[in-house]
């Protein structure tokens, strides 16, 4: 399974992105769960959003709710990240990370938890500048 994301970029604070990350190796069909985690320099990798397809849940960390949105394309094999109104501090390295399974009823907590995560991409470059 691989992973490749794409659609970082460096833009002004209030822009908006997306991120797109294709999965190619297994299809999207399967029930997976799968999140978008990102690291600045100096920190610890953080989730920032994931979603379970066994019960159709979204998590958002509080600092990205109401202006991310996770989604996926069974068609296309893809899961996006949509971005709007990005502050300076959204600024880091994005990756998308996938698990396969059946995962029902798993809190926040666990869902953006990176450890639980097999599939990884090779991240893509986020620059918010104020």
């Amino acid at each position: 399974v691989q992973l490749v994301e794409s659609g970082g970029a460096s833009v002004q604070a209030g822009e908006s992105l997306q991120l797109s990350c294709a999965v190619s190796g297994r299809s999207l069909d399967d029930n997976y769960i799968t999140g978008w985690f990102r690291q600045a320099p100096g920190k610890e990798r953080e989730g920032v959003s994931s979603f379970s397809t066994a019960d159709n849940r979204k998590f958002y960390a509080d600092s990205v709710k109401g202006r991310f949105s996770i989604a996926s394309d069974e068609v296309d094999n893809t899961v996006y990240l949509e971005m709007k109104n990005l502050k300076p501090e959204d600024t880091a390295v994005y990756y998308c990370a996938v698990q396969f399974g059946l995962h029902m009823g798993i809190g926040k907590r666990a869902m953006l938890d990176p450890g639980r995560y097999r599939y990884w991409g090779q991240g893509t470059q986020v620059t918010v500048s104020s």
